[in-house]
């Protein structure tokens, strides 16, 4: 059964805090606990001795300086300056492993993104425009990496000075403590209140920046069709729009972003101003001495300061959090083809069978209804019809690209769906189309998939193509197995690509092969070789074909009409010919 894996259509959940969003980022910490430990201990100890200065220099002013006993101004200054070293120290350790961590939560997620794309069906990648899933693995994992490497700690130390400087503040004189705290209730407020907005801005920014990775992808791999159409100038324009959008929704986030910081400013210079006013007048009432005083505003400085900060981090955490909620709903995807229990099978003499399968794509009207038919072993079928008449989806259902919506489809008597993805590949052989070839050789190309040949060196696989009849259109390149292929094919002609994926296909011998217009683009001599090529095929293979081209099924043992979702017996070659023409002219 297909599901929705469209992160644009997908149905909105509710809205998850932000304790929720954090708590499931922090499971991918476990493999960091010994290092975060130590980095949170190094950072403790620069927060505690950031907090124990301002007490000390207090105490200073009031038992030496105004004593003017300097041999004791010497010795805490001696101390305090260990202390600062110390801290420095413990900086650097600090920063060094956290830069560490968040290299390495780096290389996991971006990792653990890639793993499940390649455990997710084919359907997925027709819903999800390419370039958002490559701004996921590469913008949205260094956000996260930015975060932990230079934020994190930082967000802590904050946290813990703000803490332990809030409770000095009350410990020496609680009045004024409560006082100069107040605006920080303020800013608690506001805080809570603007960040999932703030969230939602950076959420909507790193959407418009998968969006505009989209736009150039397609751009950049279609340029040889907008040369050739003269259609820069329609490019052009989508461009621009969709930079439009995304100029538009990175101001927002900007602005979303640098809003904490004017607040938590004007508020932190209001619990400064508090301190003073209250401070002098309690040091005119004789209740308050100097040196608690300048001790009372370093500690104002450290609990305020942190909030200035905090501004900024509490952006990039948002940030963070926006960009792991992207790279979550990857990661929690499940897959919509399962291999399912084993199930018993079904005595057949037929290699496969559909039992009343229906199909609809997500989202879509049902293209096939309710078809059934047989397909047996070692025989030639060809399915023929109008375009868009379903041939292809048939095709797909039957090298289980896609599950049927209702049905079932049986392989060897048993569910296709039993069988494990590698078992049921090695059986069912594809050639799609519009063949995909990575970067390389010939040779990686053919080999792809194929362990059996893995280890051969290129004498002994062209023994191997000698025995197969492959040879011929191997000496079609001019460098045999070592010709170099690149990602986009265009060393190669179309014609050549589909060569390749036959070599490919015909060199794993599997038990029913797919041939979905597989000599479109390949002259009328070269398809008379690849017709003799199939024969040496073992005798048992059950073999598909999908064509327009009538030449291509004369020889089909069995002939099937497919239009408006139905699967007809053609009969002979001439019964195919005239339910071709009324398809077409029903059209």
């Amino acid at each position: 059964m297909n599901y929705n894996l469209n992160f644009e259509t997908e149905n909105k959940a509710k809205k998850r805090s932000t304790f929720a969003s954090l708590k499931s980022l922090v499971v991918h910490l476990v493999e960091e606990k010994k290092m975060l430990w130590t980095a949170f201990s190094a950072m403790l100890i620069t927060a505690l001795l950031t907090l124990a200065g301002p007490i000390i220099i207090g105490h200073t002013i009031d038992t030496y300086i105004r004593a003017k006993q300097f041999d004791g101004v010497l010795l805490f200054s001696g101390i305090l300056l260990i202390m600062y070293i110390v801290a420095v120290g413990a900086g650097y350790l600090q920063t060094k492993l956290m830069g560490t961590v968040g290299q390495h939560i780096l290389f996991a997620l971006r990792n653990a993104v890639f793993n499940k794309l390649q455990e997710l069906p084919y359907d997925f990648f027709n819903q999800n425009k390419a370039g958002d899933l490559i701004s996921r693995i590469n913008n949205d994992t260094e956000n996260i990496n930015q975060f932990f490497s230079q934020s994190l700690m930082q967000f802590m130390r904050s946290i813990l000075i703000m803490i332990g400087a809030g409770i000095f503040l009350l410990s020496i004189h609680l009045p004024l403590g409560a006082a100069t705290l107040s605006p920080a209730i303020i800013i608690w407020i506001f805080t809570h209140f603007v960040s999932p907005w703030v969230k939602k801005r950076n959420a909507e920014s790193l959407k418009s920046t998968g969006n505009l990775s989209s736009e150039v992808q397609e751009s950049l791999s279609n340029f040889k069709v907008i040369v050739a159409f003269d259609r820069r100038d329609y490019f052009r324009k989508r461009f621009a729009e969709v930079n439009r959008y995304n100029y538009s929704t990175s101001v927002k986030a900007g602005v979303a972003n640098n809003l904490f910081m004017p607040v938590y400013t004007f508020l932190s210079n209001m619990g400064q101003l508090i301190v003073l006013a209250f401070g002098i007048y309690l040091i005119t009432q004789g209740s308050f001495t100097i040196g608690l005083l300048i001790s009372f505003i370093a500690y104002v400085t450290s609990f305020y300061n942190p909030l200035r900060q905090l501004a900024s981090l509490w952006a990039n955490f948002q940030l963070a959090l926006a960009a792991w909620d992207r790279i979550r709903k990857i990661l929690t995807l499940e897959n919509n083809m399962p291999v399912v229990a084993d199930r018993e099978s079904v005595t057949s003499s037929s290699l496969l069978a559909f039992k009343d399968v229906s199909f609809s794509y997500p989202n879509g009207t049902e293209v096939l209804h309710r078809i059934s038919f047989e397909l047996e072993r070692g025989k030639t079928y060809a399915f023929v019809g109008p375009t868009g008449g379903g041939k292809t989806t048939t095709a797909s259902l039957i090298a289980r690209i896609y599950d049927p919506s209702k049905g079932t489809i049986l392989l060897n008597g048993c569910d296709i769906q039993s069988y494990p993805h590698e078992e049921r590949v090695k059986k069912i052989g594809f050639i799609l189309q519009e063949p995909f070839l990575f970067s390389g050789t010939v040779r990686d190309n053919i080999l792809y998939g194929n362990e059996a040949y893995r280890e051969y060196s290129n004498k002994k696989l062209a023994q191997v193509f000698r025995d197969t009849g492959l040879e011929k259109l191997l000496e079609r390149f001019d460098r045999g197995l070592d010709t170099k292929v690149d990602d986009t094919g265009d060393g190669i002609s179309l014609g050549q690509k589909q060569l390749i994926a036959f070599m490919r296909i015909v060199l794993r011998q599997p038990d029913l092969l797919i041939l979905d217009e597989a000599t479109a683009n390949i002259d009328t001599i070269t398809e008379k070789l690849l017709d003799k090529i199939l024969q040496k095929l073992p005798a048992s293979t059950t073999k598909v074909i999908i064509a327009h081209r009538l030449n291509t099924i004369a020889n089909a043992d069995e002939i099937f009409f497919v239009n408006s979702g139905k699967v007809t017996r053609a009969g002979s070659l001439e019964d195919a010919v005239n339910m071709l023409m009324r398809g077409k002219m029903a059209s």
